[in-house]
């Protein structure tokens, strides 16, 4: 019998199984489709700077832990695997060009300088010399700020590095795995049945995504889950465009080394639909064009889109269920799933282990709402 049964094989799901493996546990992953092919792949693989402190808020807290790990998981999978994540400090810049904008960017920084973390600030008209491809568009940028430590990984490298790593810890990862019910027998789960056969484990987390409301409905339980879609396009260019990340409210650009830059991303309720639509695609590249003309010429080598899993406070749901002694969840990051990966495992990884984790969880239990 498996230690521990996680449904869910996304970026969350196979951190904390490869968390849980390290120190020994006999940990089964589960997916409904292929394991690191929903929204943890989808994504642009953006690691904002963090800083963990004793005194902030436990989202904080996380937030800043899982940063200083995902260096260190970086050069550890790389080591045990050979893959190469991408993990590098690019530094982000933020821009602004309307008041509204600019007012949000004002308190964005003084958030990031209240928790100690480095902000430059940057002359829109020094823009050019920093980012060329940024000339043009400068005159309109009101206001720009430069976040030396923020960070980015690819993320489809990431989660085969973390595919390999479970594996090679003897991590057994299963796909196309359909849970159907749940057999609950004195306030724990006995079995799941799934694929006409039956599913065991000492204990059980839920780790899917924006499917986890759904999962946990086929268990008789309801959690305030949904998903959000995002669409992001993939440009192709000769050389890289930019150096550095550029942000601009809740869209963005990401530059990778050999040429290729992310454009992302939206928001958009849409239900379980994930498909691109021609409207959120040109209006990613006429955003990307307006602040790097050059990027107009790019080519377009490819368009996707992934459903985030949000809550209604914005925070993620970790912990035990309360009335079932061995179900435990980790779900509900949103944007931030890639980010608090690392972070989340830990902390989920102390619970199973009957340990206390390093950071208060309160703030994220299930029976919040």
């Amino acid at each position: 019998m498996d230690d521990v049964l996680i449904l869910g094989g996304g970026v969350i799901g196979l951190s904390l199984a490869y968390e849980l493996a390290r120190g020994g546990a006999r940990v089964r992953v589960v997916d409904r489709g292929l394991p690191g092919q929903e929204a943890s792949w989808a994504g642009a693989g953006i690691l904002p700077p963090a800083i963990q402190r004793p005194n902030d808020h436990p989202y904080q807290q996380l937030t800043g832990l899982s940063h200083t790990l995902h260096r260190q998981w970086s050069e550890q999978l790389r080591e045990e695997t050979g893959v190469d994540n991408g993990y590098r400090r690019s530094g982000g810049l933020y821009v602004a060009r309307t008041r509204e904008e600019t007012e949000a960017l004002r308190e964005v920084a003084n958030d990031f300088r209240d928790r100690g973390i480095e902000v430059e600030e940057v002359s829109p008209g020094s823009l050019g010399d920093m980012e060329p491809a940024l000339a043009a568009a400068a005159p309109a940028i009101a206001t720009a700020l430069l976040l030396p430590d923020e960070c980015q990984l690819r993320n489809p490298r990431h989660l085969k590095a973390l595919l390999l790593a479970c594996a090679s810890r003897g991590v057994t990862v299963e796909a196309g795995v359909e849970v159907e019910q749940c057999h609950l027998r004195g306030g724990r789960i006995d079995s799941l049945a799934a694929n006409g056969g039956v599913l065991r484990a000492k204990r059980y987390c839920v780790a899917a995504g924006a499917w986890t409301r759904i999962l946990l409905a086929r268990l008789g339980l309801a959690l305030a889950i949904k998903p959000i879609r995002g669409q992001i396009v993939l440009l192709a260019a000769p050389r890289p465009v930019l150096q550095r990340i550029v942000n601009e409210g809740s869209r963005y650009l990401v530059p990778r080394p050999d040429g290729r830059l992310l454009i992302g991303s939206t928001e958009e309720d849409a239900g379980f639909e994930k498909r691109n639509t021609a409207a959120a695609v040109g209006g990613l590249i006429e955003f990307a064009a307006s602040l790097a003309p050059v990027l107009a010429s790019a080519s377009v080598e490819r368009v996707w889109s992934g459903l985030r899993p949000a809550t209604r406070d914005g925070l993620p749901y970790l912990g035990s269920v309360p009335g079932i002694d061995n179900l435990f969840v980790a779900a509900g990051h949103f944007r931030g799933g890639l980010h608090l990966s690392t972070g989340t495992a830990v902390v989920m990884a102390c619970l199973l282990r009957d340990e206390a984790p390093p950071i208060d969880l309160a703030p994220f239990r299930l029976d919040r709402d």
